[in-house]
């Protein structure tokens, strides 16, 4: 299951770096600049993996928002970065804070078929620009699958996942944004550059 999200992660980060915020196939773009980040075993990577996408983590050790799911799930953003290729990453922890195993709802997919296609993910995040009335829905590379965290189904009591979620990027002129997550409660959170 680590494995699936660390190269997951790894291939849609550069695919999107590449292709300048297109939406292009992964299959091509094995390794990356992320491979010298990576060179523990595949449990140590996935947990590192949340904190890979923005110097400005270390600032704080407080997250940009608290997010509450059902039974003891919360999402910790830890940050929000805009890419120069046009798209923005958030960032965090998906953590059980319950004491007995949760699964995660499969509403979190969303309810796209194309999405659904391709299992667990958080594909039904969305990202809300009320400034502009504009909603931002997770980026997908050509084969349709959600450039987010995947590969995953339950969480173990105290067990906490990396994750991430690619979005298209608002304008630069907006950096306040709300993320919606289905099953969780919307958190506003700032989009750094």
């Amino acid at each position: 299951m680590s494995i699936r999200f660390t190269t997951q992660a790894r291939r849609g980060m550069v695919a999107m770096t590449v292709a300048a915020g297109l939406a292009l196939g992964v299959a091509g773009c094995g390794g990356g600049g992320d491979d010298d980040k990576k060179p523990k075993t595949s449990a140590s990577a996935s947990q590192d993996r949340g904190s890979d996408p923005s110097a400005q983590e270390g600032q704080s050790d407080a997250p940009l928002a608290e997010m509450k799911g059902s039974n003891g799930l919360l999402l910790q953003v830890t940050s929000a970065s805009r890419d120069s290729g046009g798209f923005v990453t958030v960032s965090g922890t998906l953590k059980n804070d319950s004491s007995e195993r949760v699964t995660v709802p499969p509403a979190v997919r969303g309810d796209e078929t194309e999405i659904l296609r391709h299992g667990m993910s958080l594909g039904g995040a969305t990202l809300v620009d009320s400034k502009d009335k504009k909603r931002y829905y997770v980026l997908r590379d050509t084969d349709g699958r959600p450039l987010t965290t995947t590969g995953f189904t339950s969480l173990k009591a105290g067990e906490s996942l990396a994750v991430f979620i690619q979005f298209p990027s608002p304008p630069t002129s907006t950096s306040e944004v709300t993320l919606q997550l289905p099953t969780f409660a919307s958190a506003p959170i700032t989009i750094s550059e």
